[in-house]
């Protein structure tokens, strides 16, 4: 494949944007805002994980650019204000770096990639201000089950955690036993405390679901990027049954568990 000059097509990109939102621009890219670009770009990056997950390289290369392009397009919108531009955010992003691999530009010694990760998060911790807390970095705005996995990575970091996946395990049978109890509470309690029971039996799934991202963690497996391959899998083998029902002339809401079962073994054993 033809190596490119990115420097020279980042450039061309920033200029286009520029254009776009120049005088003679595009109406409408000049009255996008913060807010407006914050959407699309949340939307950009779940289209660009979800082109990862199907692992073709053309669909990932189309969504990568248009990810690239609402970051220039922010970049833009920070050059106007007199706040930054693109060269800037690019020259932070290559100091930090540099700053975070002293195994790779300093004379610091690391084993493997879990040394790395742990001295990642310590010199993190070290350099941060005082009285800010280690989980500021983790976006409150990411979804629920890669929050739970970056804050226990960072709390890992500096020492708070199992000593091994046993202990994680052991973790997970205990709150999956909370789960139980408090189902059990709230099939028990009356209409005047149906609401607080509800809320508990809420706050067992959370600590559940926080367990398991930590058993994932342990084992080195991102939990969103597992789950999202499992609803993909899901999604394939229930296309099965309602595609195999539609043959039997049998509309889904008619379709006994029995049947659909049925179907979903046949689906699992196609592959």
């Amino acid at each position: 494949m033809e190596h490119r000059d990115a420097t020279t097509d980042l450039a061309l990109l920033t200029d286009l944007v520029a254009r776009l939102r120049g005088p003679g621009g595009c109406p409408w890219d000049r009255e996008q805002t913060l807010p407006d670009l914050r959407a699309y770009l949340i939307e950009e990056a779940h289209e660009l994980a979800a082109a990862i997950d199907g692992g073709d390289w053309d669909e990932i290369r189309g969504e990568l650019g248009d990810l690239l392009f609402q970051t220039v397009f922010i970049a833009e919108l920070a050059r106007e204000a007199g706040a930054f531009d693109t060269a800037a955010a690019l020259q932070g992003i290559h100091d930090k770096m540099i700053a975070r691999h002293p195994h790779v530009f300093g004379d610091e010694e690391l084993a493997d990639a879990d040394a790395v990760r742990a001295a990642w998060e310590l010199r993190k911790a070290r350099q941060r201000e005082a009285g800010t807390s280690i989980l500021s970095g983790v976006p409150a705005s990411l979804p629920a089950l890669t929050g739970a996995y970056r804050i226990s990575q960072k709390v890992a970091g500096v020492g708070f955690d199992w000593p091994d996946t046993g202990g994680v395990l052991d973790k997970i049978d205990e709150e999956l036993a909370e789960v139980r109890e408090a189902l059990a509470e709230a099939a028990a309690a009356g209409e005047e405390s149906a609401g607080r029971e509800q809320a508990r039996v809420r706050e067992e799934i959370g600590d559940l679901l926080f367990s398991v991202a930590n058993l994932a963690r342990k084992l080195d497996i991102d939990p969103e990027a597992a789950l999202a391959a499992t609803n993909l899998e899901f999604r394939r083998r229930f296309a099965h049954v309602e595609r195999r029902l539609v043959e039997r002339h049998r509309p889904l809401g008619e379709a006994d568990l029995d049947e659909m079962e049925e179907l979903w073994q046949e689906a699992k054993k196609a592959g």
